[in-house]
């Protein structure tokens, strides 16, 4: 039993217009117009692939009976291999040493985030490998920050610049009559 709203005589002339050689769009009106239904063209499309008639030859080209072969597709030719000429020399990297890092002389308590106090000190240690977990300093922090005096420091930029000079100038003071 077909499940389906198509009434068989619909089917039937459905058939009959694509047999014909009519389009899709061709045979819904046709359909509309003898049975007084509103069918669009892609419904008259999908019952035709339901009852195996498929679109006609007209509309789908064909597909290849066997897939070509990769060299077949493109054969790289001499002339694809061309040096690019560059107006500079290639330049020769050397290798280059690690940077050491500033260390901090300080023991961290290592307490994890859900530990840490409101004055504790923020600064992260761990989580570089996979599934370490991360731990904070946890000392007292510097007034101002959200890290203690150490790592205020190691965060900021090792090159301070050096403070201003105090000026030597003397004021002439002048009595304005």
């Amino acid at each position: 039993m077909e499940l389906s709203n198509w009434a068989p005589e619909h089917s039937d002339a459905l058939r009959e217009f694509i047999a014909k050689g009519m389009t899709f769009s061709e045979a819904a009106r046709a359909i509309n117009s003898r049975f007084n239904t509103s069918y669009s063209r892609s419904a008259a499309l999908g019952r035709a692939r339901r009852l195996g008639l498929g679109p006609d030859d007209r509309q789908q080209p064909s597909m290849p009976t066997k897939p070509a072969e990769l060299h077949e597709i493109a054969e790289p030719r001499p002339s694809d291999f061309r040096t690019l000429a560059l107006p500079w020399p290639t330049p020769v990297f050397k290798e280059i040493k690690p940077v050491k890092l500033r260390c901090v002389a300080i023991e961290p308590r290592h307490l994890s985030l859900i530990e840490l106090e409101r004055g504790d000190c923020r600064y992260p240690y761990g989580g570089d490998e996979e599934g370490e977990a991360i731990t904070f300093c946890g000392h007292p922090r510097r007034p101002g920050s959200s890290y203690c005096t150490p790592h205020f420091h190691l965060s900021r930029d090792p090159i301070v610049p050096a403070e201003r000079a105090v000026s030597t100038v003397s004021l002439l003071v002048v009595e304005v009559a």
